[in-house]
Formats: structure tokens, sequence, C-alpha cells
């Protein structure tokens, strides 16, 4: 058993997949319509094209509103993505005008930092593990 699919709810479809594609960098595997206005949405990354695809899920579900802030206030991400270098990819993002809740911080053998992924989510990088 692998992981193939995991998701993250957003507002807006489109812009989640701008943010996702040309500030994150990660390449649009699937978009399919679904009902009239949604769409089966799906992102992964360049160098693992085959591997587990990010939905980008519509958040219309009454539940994802208090999911979603109560998380956020809690500081708490939603997901995590894996990064060669932490502090290069914080750099890099910064530039590009995204929002950070935590700067990168060392805990052990990790460094991790959490943004704002401009569609309801905090998201965490981290290093790659070894």
């Amino acid at each position: 058993m692998k992981i193939h699919l995991t998701s993250v709810f957003v507002d807006d479809q489109a812009e989640a997949l701008r943010f996702y594609t040309e500030i994150l960098g990660f390449v649009k595997k699937h978009d399919v319509p679904v009902g009239e206005e949604d769409r089966w949405l799906t992102v992964v990354s360049p160098e693992e094209p085959a591997g587990t695809e990010l939905l980008l899920e519509p958040a219309a579900h009454p539940a994802v509103k208090t999911y979603r802030d109560t998380l956020a206030q809690d500081g708490i991400p939603l997901a995590q993505f894996a990064v060669d270098d932490v502090l290069s990819e914080y750099e890099r993002l910064r530039a590009l005008g995204v929002r950070f809740t935590q700067e990168p911080l060392e805990m052990g053998p990790v460094t991790t930092a959490v943004f704002d992924d401009t569609c309801g989510n905090l998201i965490q990088i981290a290093t790659k593990p070894q």
C-alpha cells in the first residue's frame, strides 16, 4: 500500500492552480470538469510526475471553513512538503510574496517553515529526510 493522492481544500481552484504551479513549482496532472463549476484538479512534483498527487479540492462542504480556520488559528499546517533546503526555499518564496507564519526553525535533524498558501491553508516545508 502507498499514498497515491492527498488533498487541500481551496476556495478558488483557478487561483490555487496558479499558486501551486507558478509560485510553488508543481505541475498540473489532471484537470477534469466535475459538475458545472468544479474540477478534479491535481498537481504533482516535477521531480516525480508519477508520484503522489495533490488534489486542489473545492472547499464547498460546510465543515471545511471551521476545520481550516481552527487549524490556522492554532498555527497547525494542513500539509507538509519536503524540500532540499528550507532556508533557500524560504528566501525564494518570500521574494515571490509568500507570507510565512513561521520562519525557518531548526528542530534537531529537521528544519521547518510554515507559509499561507493564499487558499485558506497553512503549509509546512521541511528538509527531506536523509
